[in-house]
């Protein structure tokens, strides 16, 4: 080998040879190492590696939607996230009113993890950022990429170390299996397009005996406003026969005083 190496010196083109073997070694060598040294890409985290499995498992599988466009408004890239902190976060809002006790009805413990789904403008996601504490954690959810930009800046701004904002799809929470103990899901049930699939996956996400807290408008003809008759599709005993089918367990109808225009459930996933 040495022999035909310095022969190839010897020749007009031996340089060229040498040069083109070289490029073609560091090709080879770059194939075969691990891309660690070449830049490689990050594993995906815990929620993004969940998207991409609900995305596999349900490809190709047709869906009926219960309510077409009920999130078209939120899924504006323009929404402006003050209009609705105006109308979400405000003493007239009998949710906003409440949200101590509602927070303290859901007995959020330390160390924790909680699901806010459909989590708005972040008004809840902030409380249970400080009621799980610092060993604990909080995933943000909505459909509406603005909302969650909103809650992801307002983490920062407030110093909320353990909060994590999710865009989920609109079938699908996307969080990791076994993933939290809480679910509270305010005002949002009736916006699933897609119940069955929606609460499959937060099924999924919820570990053994988690719990789930859910808070909807009372839909009731000659009691319900008519915004609620025409916006919810759906009122509590429907909800409540929807979830048991889903695979949850109704464990209390929480009874709120003050609570006016709103009903609050709390169920336990079942084995």
């Amino acid at each position: 080998m040495k022999q035909l190496f310095f022969e190839s010196l010897q020749r007009p083109d031996g340089l060229i040879v040498i040069k083109l073997a070289g490029m073609f070694l560091l090709i080879a060598v770059f194939l075969w190492q691990p891309n660690e040294a070449f830049g490689q890409v990050d594993p995906p985290t815990e929620v993004e590696q969940a998207r991409q499995d609900e995305a596999e498992s349900t490809k190709g599988q047709p869906k009926k939607s219960v309510k077409p466009g009920i999130n078209e408004t939120f899924l504006d890239p323009e929404l402006s996230v003050d209009d609705y902190v105006t109308r979400f976060e405000i003493e007239s809002r009998e949710i906003y009113d409440l949200r101590h006790e509602l927070l303290r009805l859901c007995d959020i413990k330390p160390g924790e993890r909680v699901a806010d789904i459909g989590a708005g403008t972040g008004l809840f996601t902030r409380m249970f950022s400080k009621a799980t504490g610092p060993t604990g954690w909080v995933f943000a959810v909505d459909i509406a990429p603005r909302f969650i930009e909103h809650i992801n800046r307002d983490a920062a701004l407030h110093n909320l170390k353990n909060i994590t904002g999710v865009i989920c799809q609109e079938d699908s929470v996307t969080l990791p299996p076994d993933s939290v103990d809480v679910v509270f899901i305010c005002d949002t049930y009736h916006h699933f397009e897609y119940p069955e699939d929606t609460m499959a996956s937060i099924h999924r996400a919820l570990r053994e005996n988690g719990r789930l807290y859910l808070i909807d408008f009372i839909r009731e003809p000659e009691v319900s406003r008519e915004w609620i008759l025409g916006h919810v599709r759906a009122g509590q005993a429907e909800v409540t026969k929807e979830l048991e089918s889903f695979g949850f367990e109704l464990v209390e109808h929480i009874k709120v005083n003050r609570l006016q225009e709103n009903y609050m459930l709390h169920f336990r996933k079942k084995r």
